[in-house]
């Protein structure tokens, strides 16, 4: 079964990612037919304001500007109508995605930004986290949101923002100043200032969002000490989030779809049945195993996160997130200089059979599923005279997989069921050796699509839903196909030493940066 077109247009996806924005252009078979990408700054630097090069020793704060995301994303739809020949009035709706967590305070009046977005990669506001979990709040608002509390999530770094920036609270409570993750920005800034709106997936991400009553908690924002006036509309994933202004695009197309990035993958890969899962290789690595109808309390460090709403009936998964997967290999070319591209990564790691015993811990901005230490700081253990530039990168790969596997395994324990298959995309599953490794330590399947670019898609087929152009839900998960599937070949005690030998190594990477 393929998908039906009841329209003879397209739909366009924007999909706006931490180092990156893009735009890409689906048929109505769910196909791309167009993209454009546009790179903008990243803003690091050490705590105490000294310039650093890739992530910093210490205390990290992770920024950009929020006019770079606007304009560089603004430029990516522009140039893909271009690229492919066709003009605003071809597309049937817009669709967007986008990095979750990732605070954005703006003017109500201007649309103008009050401070630089804080990057879900922050740790600024670790000692927020560990302030309010010194006053009892942390299982408080575990149970109300699914989440831990951690610099990850956007309500810290909000209050971080309160409590720096020199009258920005009263001009919040006098509904000066409004809230949002990325998506709520662009959608305010393509609707012209009418719709200050989000979807589910990220307001959940806050922790301000109540996900058993699927609704902004007054009791959050009163812990938090969020005026609550600042937060957008919850809308459901596939839904009504305004027009973009003609002026912008050349004609006013409805925005009908809106999803956090892991989650719109999710919904991109299928993934909407109990027991199914998805990982995505991006600048970190984000794992989605869905659990159906009923939240999933976890006891291994997971999150319990709602899944893209679709018909008004919520369902909910299970989300593990290695903060450092793709960023490794970033690290190594910019930092270490060790690589001049990311696509000689493989290749120098195939050049040796193994790691020749040393191991890569890439906490460099801590450590996150199971761990939740912001604290913890990257380490290589087991160097030698023989060790060389090969063994880092194949040790730097290796680490990725056995991240995941990490999580993987807390998820099957919660869940209380087994995975058979693990679904993956992002830029790094294009890596042959990684999702070779990625079957062996976990000993499963591995599955890669036809179509890679899932978060776009999963954007795409939620506005196109909204709008008729995709038929039904049935009809989306039936679209997905198969690439290639990747075998386990480690036997079963390889596979246990392995894993032992990275549990040790994780553990000597713990607590490195905590404050004495």
């Amino acid at each position: 079964m393929t998908l039906r077109s009841t329209v003879p247009r397209c739909v366009m996806a924007l999909d706006q990612g931490t180092t990156s924005s893009r735009a890409i252009l689906f048929d109505g078979e769910g196909r791309p037919l167009a993209v454009a990408q546009q790179e903008f700054p990243q803003h690091v630097r050490a705590a105490e304001g000294t310039p650093a090069v890739g992530q910093p020793a210490d205390m990290a704060i992770v920024e950009h500007d929020p006019e770079d995301i606007w304009n560089s994303q603004l430029a990516c739809g522009r140039a893909v109508l271009e690229k492919a020949g066709m003009t605003a009035a071809d597309v049937a709706a817009i669709g967007i995605t986008n990095q979750r967590e990732t605070t954005i305070l703006w003017e109500r009046a201007t649309g103008r930004p009050v401070a630089p977005a804080i990057v879900w990669q922050s740790r600024v506001s670790a000692p927020i986290c560990e302030r309010l979990k010194a006053q009892g709040l942390e299982s408080e608002i575990r149970s109300r949101t699914g989440l831990v509390l951690d610099p990850y999530f956007s309500a810290t770094k909000l209050v971080h923002l309160l409590e720096t920036i020199p009258g920005l609270r009263q001009r919040c409570t006098a509904g000066e100043i409004l809230f949002g993750t990325v998506d709520s920005f662009l959608i305010w800034r393509l609707t012209g200032g009418r719709v200050h709106a989000t979807d589910v997936t990220n307001a959940s991400r806050t922790l301000l969002f109540d996900i058993h009553q699927m609704q902004w908690s007054d009791e959050l924002c009163r812990l938090f000490g969020v005026p609550r006036d600042i937060l957008p509309a919850v809308r459901p994933s596939s839904g009504d989030f305004g027009t973009v202004d003609s002026t912008l695009l050349g004609a006013a197309i409805p925005i009908t779809g809106c999803a956090g990035d892991q989650l719109a993958a999710a919904f991109g890969q299928g993934c909407t049945a109990a027991g199914q899962a998805k990982n995505t290789y991006g600048t970190g690595a984000f794992l989605i195993f869905a659990t159906g109808a009923r939240p999933v309390p976890s006891e291994s460090g997971l999150l319990t996160t709602p899944c893209c709403d679709v018909g008004g009936s919520p369902n909910y998964c299970l989300e593990g997130a290695v903060f450092v997967a793709g960023a490794i290999i970033s690290w190594l070319r910019d930092g270490l200089g060790m690589i001049a591209d990311a696509g000689e990564i493989e290749p120098l790691a195939r050049s040796v059979p193994d790691t020749g015993g040393m191991m890569v811990v890439p906490a460099l901005t801590g450590l996150g599923t199971p761990h939740w230490d912001p604290f913890a700081r990257g380490i290589f253990v087991g160097l030698s005279r023989a060790t060389t530039r090969a063994h880092v990168a194949r040790a730097a790969l290796e680490a990725i997989a056995l991240s995941v596997a990490d999580v993987v395994g807390c998820m099957e324990k919660d869940a209380g069921m087994p995975l058979t298959t693990l679904r993956v995309d992002g830029g790094a599953s294009s890596n042959d050796l990684l999702l070779q490794m990625q079957a062996d330590v976990l000993g499963i399947a591995v599955e890669r699509p036809v179509v890679r670019e899932t978060t776009a898609l999963g954007a795409a087929l939620l506005a196109g839903l909204a709008t008729g152009l995709y038929a039904d839900a049935h009809a989306v998960a039936e679209a997905r196909r198969i690439e290639r599937r990747f075998e386990p070949a480690m036997t079963d005690g390889d596979r246990r030493r392995l894993r032992d030998r990275w549990t040790d190594a994780v553990a000597r990477s713990k607590g490195w940066a905590r404050p004495t």
